[in-house]
This record gives structure tokens, C-alpha cells and sequence, in this order.
């Protein structure tokens, strides 16, 4: 078979990979494609000029012609297959770099326009055209193989990175390019110049097809730059005239064979109209059919945004933990986007960074984000790392972290956080990927604004609960100590009330005997002073006795020992013990003792002391010259004992604690400095062990009413007659 015959074919299918860079999205915006697109033009200008060449019917100043062009495309298309390389792996050359290769590819387009490089041209015996080398074509020769190696050390150095991506595409492009460059450096370099034989060089043009199929599997598989779609498309309808032209080629045969070899018969026009009519029908249904098989070989990528958008939703409103909310939005981002990590960075309310996402994600630090936000103050729109130019410190920085696309969650003009996405796992995002993002990022950060409001509640909880554990350990170790300060306290006073008791009694008995004149005659002045004596003694008697009781409170040793007493005796008998103390200072004590008083089951000595305390307050806070009313009564239900004054009264804001232990109101210490604050406080507990009441109303300046009730029912004695 002819080879020649073959390189139109190459050429258009060359011609239309070029077309469809062409008509692609980015077009020759971007610089990889560009590059891409000059490689293309370049090689179908090299295979033009080889077939036209080698057509022996041309005069020799042509094919000369032909052949120095030649060279100029070769020089120039490996060149651009440098640059592209170069920039779909993200290689940075130092400057010094460009200008040499720059320089060299001049060098070996102008040397190759000169005879110094082809003198001239010759037919051989098989048709195959052949030059003659001159001086300057081992310059040009050794700077097709010092392009040729760049382009193969830089493929080395993408097979290195990284990036899984980019290492993919890198090695792709090792295997197709090294194999291409190898031939066309054999047929095209080696072998004319060893052998000064060219019948071989048309096989470089077939090897050149080599490179175009392994960046053609790129951009379908990996995504190595944005043509895909205008390439899927553009094959699916070829495809389809494909078919429909060897559809009709068939019917057409398949009829020929039938009626014969006449031009045009009824039946032949019959039969030309059915077969448009079928393939008219067949069209839809052949498209749709190589549609669907694109769609699986070359969209595995693909998803439903509708989809996406549902899912999304019901995840915004499931949870409203931080931490698993973000989770859970990265899981189904990247599930989506065939992404290999997404994560988020969001600023919380003590302006730390919450960092969440997919298993295994990295976490950028927090001086890094804060050079990001500098960024987005000025451009807040989504960044894809593979657009910013390669001499940026941002680029750098995203690829250390393998993120491909960092999307800014904004409130307005406030800065919420941050998402960020990874590689593309199969190919490369597209601008549909990033449209879909924007809109939703307003519902990202109303959720996310959510759940930080409720974990900063939850957070301040969580804060008060341990102030509040912090507080009640530091109030139980205070209590604790208290307490054994409350107990070493009732010890002393409890030690100290029975070391006093015996030596009080002694004194209370001799000052006795004094009065009584039993050591000699004692004067009246000298018996009024005995008498203050023995009552202050008395007095003193009675303090320690309430010391010893409240110590007896406290230690549990406090018994009340009832038996049958008549009330009303008690009553007199105190009221007359009294009565001493309240002429010295004028006052009276207006008691009547009741008739037939029942006899109750209580323990008289306790309730004496509770009689003595109310009366003995009443002297004590009470004006001189004034009347105390004693009262004793009774019915069907209790007995109530009063004792009212017209003294100090208590304060209202103070009457809730006058019953507390060594409480005592402020106008009461400033009345008798000396008190203890124990009266009280013992006679409620003697009048609760026998199930009684406290009685008490006051008012300051006014006067105190104190007493107590005692149940007849339950304190009757055996045996008494109603």
C-alpha cells in the first residue's frame, strides 16, 4: 500500500483535533491551549509539505522550497509542543532558560532558510524526494535534539510531582511523546544523516500521531486543559455521519445489486426517497445512541445539580453540630465533584479557625489563611489554582496543599471562612463545577452562621456549668472547713460551759448565804448590791446552760424529757423571779394566772428557760417605767403563752433571721452590747421538740410580742381530766 496516500487522512484528522481547540470554551485564551493549537498548525504544515514534497511531478526550486519550510515547521512545531508541556504540567523556567531556547529556535529557523542547511534537492529511483546536508545542518540537527530533550526532562520532572492529577497526565504524555519524539529523531535525524537515505521520513509523520493520541486520551481522561466537551461532541457527530454514510453506502450497493447499474429508474427514485425517509427517521435514535455511549466513556464525571442541590439541603438542616455539619457538606461536595479532599476553614467566635472536612484532609495554619483573606478583600470571587500565573507565592502555597479551587464564605462584606477543594480525582473542573458552588454559598454560610451560634451557646453552657462546678466545690471546701470550725467551736463552748458551771454555782451559793445573813448582819445597801450579784450570777447561770443546750444541738445530745408539769405555775414562778430586776427600773409585770390549768407532758426546765428568755428580753428592751403583759391561756385545741412589751421592736428587713443562731438585731446590739444571740435561737428548738409553735409580731419602736402554742391533744397528761 501507499503511504503517501494515507497522509491526507492524517493531515485533516490533525486539521480537526486543531478545529476543535479552536471552537473550545477557553479557546486561545489560555496559554496551553495556544501552545496545544501552534503544535497542530505546525505538524499538519510539516505533513502538507512532506506529501506535496515527494509528488515527483514538481520542478526541483519548488520541492527545495518545500523541504527549507519543512525544517522551519519542524523547529517551530517542537517548540511549541516545549511550551505546552511546560504548562500543563506547572513548570517554572528561570528567564535565563527561555531566552537560550528562545534564542536557538531563531537561530535554527533562519540557518534552515539558508543553502547552508539544504544546498538542494534530488529524486531517487523509488520516487522518494532527498536533499543534500551542508555545514549548518548539524547545528540545526543538534538543536532539534536539544529541544527534543527538554521537552522529555520536563515530562520527567511532571512524572515526579506530587500532584496524583498532574502525575497522571505527566506520565500519559511520557509514554506518547517519548515514543513520537524517538521515531521522528530515528526516521527523520539519525538515519538521513548516517545514511543519507529518506525513504523513511513519512514514518515520522505517523509517529507525530502518536503525540496527538496521548493528549487526546488527556483531555478525555484527565482533563489536562478545557476542550472535552467540543471534542466529546464533536466525535459523537461524526460518529452519527459516519453511520448514515455507510448506512446509504450499503442501501446503495444493496439496490445497485438489485436493479443493475441504470442511472436513475422509477424504482431507483422510489427507493432514494424511502432511504432518506429511513435515515431521516434513523438520525435521532443513532445520535442519541452514541450520545449515551460518549456520555458513559467520556462523562463519568457528570452529576445532576438538581440532585445535588436536595442532598445538600436535607444535610443544611439535619445537624446543628459544627464540626459534623461540615463533615458531612465536604463528604457530599466531594462525592460530587470526584474531588480528592474538601475541607473547610471557618472563623469562629474567639476568631480561631474551625477546621473540618473529608477523611485525611490536610489543615492549612491559621498565618496562611490570614494571607488568603488579604487576598479575597480584593478579589472575593472563587480561585482555581491552576489559572493563577506561575510566579505568584498563592499558587505555590494552594499546590503544597493540593486545593484546586478556594471558594470565600461571605455575610456581606464579612469573611465567615473558607472552602476548599481539591484535585479532581478523574479529570478537571469546569466552569459548571464552580457555578454551582457560587450558588450555594449564600445557604453554606446561613447554616454555618447557625451552628456557630449554637455551639457558642453551647460553649457558654458548657463554661458556666464549669464556673458553676468550680464555684460549688470552693463553697463545699469552705462549708467543710466551716463546719469543723463550727464543731471545734461547739467543743470549746461546750468545754467551756462546763468549766464555768461549778464555779458559778459555788458563787451563786455563797452571795446566798450572804443575804440571807447566815456569816453576820448585812446592811440594806449592802443586800441591794448581794441581790444585783446573785442576779447577774443567776443570769450568768442561765447563758451557760444555753451554751451547754446548743452544743447539744449540734452534737445530736439534745433530749427533751417530758413529764406532767402544770404550766401555769412555771408561768408565776419565773414572773416572780423576775419581778426583782423589773423594779429596778420601774417596770411591772401585769400576769394573771389562770384557774384549772391542764397538766401537759413537757419538760419543764427547757420551757422555763423559754418563759425566762421572752421575759427577760422584754426588761431588757423595753423603756423604763413601762408595763410587760404576761399572758397564759388555753382552749379545746392548744395552750399560747405571750409575753408583750413596748420596747425597741426588730427592724422588718431583720425579723427573718431573728431566730438564727447568734443572730441579733442591729438596734438590739446597740442596746445590750453583751448578748449572745443563743435565746432565741434554743427557744424554737425547745418549743419545736414538743410539735409547738413560735409566736412573734413587731414593730420597730413600737414594741415585740413573743410566745409560742403548744397542742393540748399530744401534751395532756395521762390521766388529766379535760
Amino acid at each position: 500500500m501507499n503511504v503517501l496516500a494515507l497522509i491526507p487522512f492524517v493531515i485533516v484528522e490533525v486539521v480537526f483535533v486543531a478545529f476543535i481547540v479552536l471552537i473550545a470554551r477557553s479557546g486561545l485564551r489560555e496559554t496551553v491551549n495556544r501552545s496545544f493549537f501552534y503544535f497542530l498548525v505546525a505538524f499538519a504544515l510539516w505533513g502538507a509539505s512532506n506529501y506535496v514534497s515527494n509528488l515527483t511531478d514538481l520542478p526541483n526550486d519548488t520541492l527545495l522550497l518545500l523541504n527549507r519550510v519543512l525544517f522551519v515547521v519542524s523547529i517551530i512545531g517542537l517548540f511549541a509542543l516545549l511550551s505546552f508541556i511546560t504548562h500543563i504540567t506547572h513548570q517554572k523556567v528561570r528567564l535565563l532558560m527561555r531566552f537560550v531556547t528562545t534564542f536557538l529556535v531563531v537561530v535554527a529557523i533562519m540557518v534552515s532558510l539558508t543553502p547552508l542547511t539544504v544546498s538542494s534537492v534530488y529524486v531517487e529511483h523509488d520516487s522518494v524526494v532527498g536533499v543534500n546536508f551542508d555545514i549548518l545542518s548539524l547545528l540545526y540537527f543538534l538543536i532539534v535534539v536539544y529541544i527534543s530533550g527538554l521537552i522529555l526532562y520536563r515530562l520527567t520532572r511532571g512524572v515526579r510531582q506530587k500532584n496524583s492529577r498532574e502525575r497522571s497526565r505527566a506520565r500519559v504524555l511520557f509514554v506518547s511523546i517519548g515514543v513520537a519524539i524517538a521515531a521522528i529523531l530515528l526516521t527523520n535525524v539519525l538515519i538521513p544523516l548516517a545514511f543519507n537515505t529518506f525513504s523513511l521520513t513519512m514514518l515520522g509523520l505517523f509517529a507525530g500521531m502518536f503525540i496527538i493520541a496521548g493528549v487526546s486520551y488527556g483531555i478525555v481522561r484527565h482533563g489536562m486543559f478545557d476542550i472535552k466537551r467540543a471534542a466529546v461532541r464533536s466525535v459523537t457527530y461524526s460518529l452519527v455521519l459516519a453511520t448514515l454514510a455507510l448506512s446509504y453506502f450499503v442501501l446503495a450497493f444493496l439496490l445497485s445489486t438489485l436493479f443493475g447499474n441504470v442511472l436513475v429508474t422509477a424504482d431507483q427514485a422510489i427507493s432514494g426517497v424511502i432511504i432518506s425517509l429511513l435515515l431521516a427517521l434513523a438520525f435521532q435514535p443513532i445520535k442519541h445512541f452514541f450520545d449515551q455511549a460518549t456520555n458513559k466513556i467520556f462523562y463519568k464525571d457528570e452529576y445532576s445539580s438538581d440532585e445535588f442541590f436536595a442532598t445538600l439541603n436535607r444535610i443544611l438542616v439535619t445537624t446543628t453540630d459544627i464540626r459534623k455539619l461540615l463533615q458531612r457538606i465536604s463528604v457530599q461536595i466531594s462525592e460530587t465533584l470526584k474531588s480528592e479532599q474538601v475541607f473547610f476553614s471557618i472563623r469562629s467566635a474567639s476568631h480561631r479557625y474551625v477546621s473540618a472536612g473529608t477523611d485525611r484532609h490536610v489543615v492549612i495554619p491559621a498565618a496562611d489563611l490570614d494571607e488568603l483573606e488579604m487576598w479575597f478583600r480584593e478579589k472575593p470571587h472563587i480561585l482555581q489554582t491552576s489559572l493563577i500565573e506561575d510566579n505568584q507565592t498563592l499558587k505555590r502555597l494552594l499546590m503544597s496543599y493540593r486545593v484546586e479551587l478556594v471558594m470565600p464564605l461571605l455575610q456581606g462584606d464579612v469573611l465567615v471562612g473558607f472552602l476548599f477543594v481539591g484535585d479532581h480525582r478523574i479529570s478537571a473542573y469546569k466552569q459548571r463545577d464552580l457555578r454551582v458552588l457560587e450558588t450555594v454559598s449564600d445557604e453554606l454560610v446561613i447554616a454555618i452562621q447557625n451552628a456557630l451560634s449554637v455551639q457558642e451557646v453551647k460553649d457558654l453552657n458548657a463554661h458556666l456549668e464549669q464556673r458553676i462546678d468550680e464555684a460549688t466545690r470552693e463553697l463545699r471546701q469552705s462549708n467543710s472547713q466551716l463546719q469543723r470550725l463550727d464543731e471545734a467551736k461547739d467543743e470549746f463552748i461546750s468545754m467551756a460551759s462546763h468549766q464555768l458551771r461549778t464555779p458559778l454555782t459555788s458563787i451563786k451559793g455563797y452571795i446566798s448565804m450572804l443575804i440571807d445573813g447566815d456569816v453576820g448582819k448585812v446592811s440594806s445597801q449592802q443586800k441591794h448590791l448581794l441581790n444585783e450579784v446573785f442576779m447577774s450570777s443567776e443570769r450568768m447561770v442561765r447563758l451557760i446552760g444555753d451554751f451547754l443546750n446548743v452544743s447539744r444541738l449540734q452534737t445530736g445530745k439534745f433530749v427533751v424529757e417530758k413529764h406532767p408539769t402544770d404550766l401555769s405555775k412555771v408561768v408565776a414562778q419565773e414572773i416572780e423571779s423576775l419581778k426583782l430586776n423589773a423594779n429596778t427600773r420601774g417596770m411591772t409585770f401585769n400576769y394573771t394566772q389562770p384557774k384549772h390549768f391542764p397538766i401537759l407532758d413537757i419538760d419543764e426546765g427547757k420551757i422555763q428557760q423559754v418563759i425566762m428568755n421572752f421575759s427577760d428580753n422584754a426588761i431588757y428592751y423595753s423603756k423604763d417605767n413601762s408595763k410587760i403583759k404576761v399572758s397564759l391561756s388555753f382552749n379545746a385545741t392548744h395552750v399560747e403563752f405571750l409575753v408583750k412589751d413596748t420596747g425597741i421592736g426588730v427592724p422588718a428587713s431583720e425579723q427573718a433571721q431573728l431566730f438564727n443562731k447568734f443572730f441579733r438585731a442591729t438596734n438590739a446590739r446597740k442596746q445590750r452590747p453583751d448578748g449572745t444571740g443563743v435565746g432565741l435561737f434554743l427557744a424554737k428548738k425547745v418549743i419545736d421538740a414538743h410539735d409547738g409553735s413560735i409566736i412573734f409580731e413587731s414593730k420597730e419602736g413600737k414594741g415585740s410580742t413573743f410566745g409560742f402554742k403548744l397542742p393540748i391533744k399530744k401534751l395532756r397528761a395521762a390521766g388529766n381530766a379535760d
